[in-house]
């Protein structure tokens, strides 16, 4: 498998941050030039996203891939898909890690008969079927969706479309696989098993990982704590980076 991107900056403890379906690492430029103050931070493209776009693998094989990108020692905060890679990191690597933080993350991305606090199948379906047919505006309306009701939405959106087209886009076999990842992994089963410090951020708006989802892996992680922020949709980090920072730092205490 090609090497990953991984942009590092700053001084300190290890910090690697792993984004979401459809972005790249460009996505957490605010925040981490906040957070190179305090650690050295390991911004990472994932498999088919940008710098790493020519980079393809199943769930697991791009798990191992990033797991040689962090440093014994890390925090790692996962952000969306980049939670779930978190999350099985947490289960399978954990003693390469000192913690975890968990932004607008869930264990299941979409709805089962015993799951109700998810994406529905079909909206997901949705978008599998309009990336086909248009990458470029399935990806924009994706964008959109992310800050679906948190204040500053349009500023938002505006500063991510800035920040995705500094780096190459998300290649289409890059974005099947990421939708595959999101509509086949069930991670709960894990979560009550792994033994690591854990914060979840989680805003209570969020249109694409129900808030629900964030308040069953508080409860179902042991020793998790949970920042709910009340006005906070899909982009927590965005919106409410110094409450992200804050939260961060909790693993520090």
């Amino acid at each position: 498998m090609t090497p990953l991107h991984v942009h590092v900056e700053g001084s300190g403890p290890d910090l690697v941050l792993l984004h979401g379906w459809g972005f790249h690492s460009g996505a957490w430029h605010d925040v981490a030039t906040d957070l190179a103050g305090r650690y050295r931070v390991h911004r990472v493209d994932l498999p088919g996203h940008g710098w790493s776009a020519d980079t393809d693998a199943p769930f697991d094989e791009a798990v191992e891939a990033i797991a040689e990108c962090v440093p014994q020692g890390s925090l790692v905060a996962g952000w969306s898909l980049g939670g779930l890679i978190a999350q099985r990191l947490a289960a399978r690597h954990g003693s390469r890690l000192r913690g975890v933080l968990l932004a607008s993350s869930t264990p299941c991305f979409v709805q089962r008969a015993d799951w109700p606090c998810a994406m529905r199948l079909a909206t997901l379906e949705a978008f599998a079927h309009d990336l086909e047919r248009s990458p470029q505006r399935t990806l924009e309306q994706f964008m959109r969706l992310n800050a679906l009701h948190a204040p500053g939405a349009r500023e938002a959106v505006r500063a991510l479309t800035q920040r995705l087209a500094e780096r190459p886009a998300a290649r289409p076999a890059g974005l099947r696989r990421g939708l595959q990842w999101l509509r086949e992994l069930d991670l709960r089963g894990e979560c009550t098993k792994v033994r690591l410090p854990c914060v979840i951020v989680h805003g209570a708006r969020d249109a694409i990982t129900p808030i629900g989802a964030g308040r069953w892996l508080a409860q179902a992680w042991p020793g998790a704590r949970l920042v709910e922020i009340g006005d906070a949709a899909h982009l927590p980090f965005v919106s409410h980076g110094r409450r992200f920072v804050e939260a961060l730092g909790m693993l520090d205490g």
